[in-house]
């Protein structure tokens, strides 16, 4: 068990049977009465974020996660199979547990995944990839006294706000965090 003044973004916890991850935290004290801690968490099993209040003097399960880097290898309709650089396990990822992600990985591409015991329930990018524009909107000749923009699609399906210079079979960096056009590579 810790104390809920102990709660800090990133660190993961157990209530009810469900595991959550702080995304923010707050500390409040008010003149009168005790401290309240509020946090934006979310739900690893679900994926739904909901807001929590907690009064200073609660304690929550704290809870023991395993890291593991990994491999993508490929994917089918229901799941995403990864190897595990360890051991070689291969283990199958449901597609709901990669989501958005999903438009960011390539073959033989490194990530973390994070499991408790033997349930996967995170993937965490590198901060950057690099990918190949497979699609863009036709540039717009003229009006260019500011940053004019155009949208791509990449081989991976994601769609990124690029500058009119860049074309179709140009290699680009995006940030994974944000999805948005870092350089031209």
């Amino acid at each position: 068990m810790i104390d809920v003044n102990e709660l800090r973004k990133g660190v993961t916890f157990e209530i009810d049977g469900n595991l959550y991850k702080v995304l923010e935290y707050a500390h409040n004290k008010p003149g009168r009465g005790s401290a309240r801690i509020r946090i934006k968490a979310r739900n690893l099993r679900k994926g739904t974020t909901l807001d929590m209040t907690f009064i200073s003097s609660d304690r929550v399960q704290d809870i023991r996660l395993d890291y593991h880097n990994v491999q993508y290898l490929y994917h089918d309709d229901n799941f995403y199979y990864f190897m595990d650089l360890d051991t070689f396990e291969q283990p199958g990822i449901p597609t709901a547990l990669i989501g958005d992600t999903a438009a960011y990985l390539k073959e033989n591409m490194e990530v973390k995944l994070t499991f408790f015991g033997e349930e996967a329930l995170d993937i965490e990018l590198p901060t950057s990839v690099d990918l190949k524009i497979e699609a863009a909107d036709p540039s717009a000749r003229g009006n260019t006294a500011t940053g004019v923009t155009k949208q791509v699609i990449t081989n991976t399906g994601l769609k990124v706000q690029v500058p009119s210079f860049v074309n179709v079979g140009d290699m680009i960096r995006v940030d994974t965090r944000t999805g948005a056009y870092v350089t031209r590579v």
